[in-house]
């Protein structure tokens, strides 16, 4: 039985070639230092340079908060801009059905080919807005000879 190996309860197996050394990281740790456990340690700790005082955290916080407004804002503005280009083509019949992209609001050759290529794959997405003379409203037909035209047309 000498070629089994015991472990201890923390389930680590004892090197018996290092006898009297620390068996884990966690034992060289948990050495006392001198000093610690004191009221001068503890102070020292909350010192530390990573900490800030309460009011400056409370400031960046803030600003923080009033960047993420803005940064929202601008996403905001830049959606309602793409949707109002798209608008302004009248290809579309809803304009939101092309997806934002803000490649699309400095580049109209890209905003148009993607719009185009959108109705290549989705031809009921076009408008359907009549165009032309559709046989209804307001026309400038020409009225019919009469003698109360000729009149008018001399009166004037």
């Amino acid at each position: 039985m000498a070629d089994e190996i015991t472990t201890d309860p923390t389930g680590e197996v004892p090197n018996d070639s290092h006898q009297g050394e620390p068996q884990s990281a966690e034992d060289a740790t948990s050495a006392p230092v001198e000093g610690e456990g004191t009221p001068e340690a503890v102070e020292s700790d909350s010192t530390d340079p990573e900490t800030f005082p309460r009011e400056y955290v409370v400031k960046l916080r803030k600003e923080s908060a009033g960047f993420r407004e803005r940064a929202k804002r601008a996403d905001d503005l830049a959606t309602r801009l793409h949707t109002a280009l798209v608008d302004a083509t009248g290809k579309l019949a809803d304009s939101r059905d092309l997806p934002f992209d803000e490649a699309h609001l400095s580049d109209s050759e890209a905003l148009q080919e993607a719009i185009q290529s959108l109705l290549t794959e989705r031809p009921h997405l076009a408008s359907r807005k009549p165009m032309g003379n559709i046989g209804q409203g307001a026309t400038n037909e020409a009225e019919a000879f009469g003698l109360g035209g000729l009149l008018r047309a001399h009166a004037n």
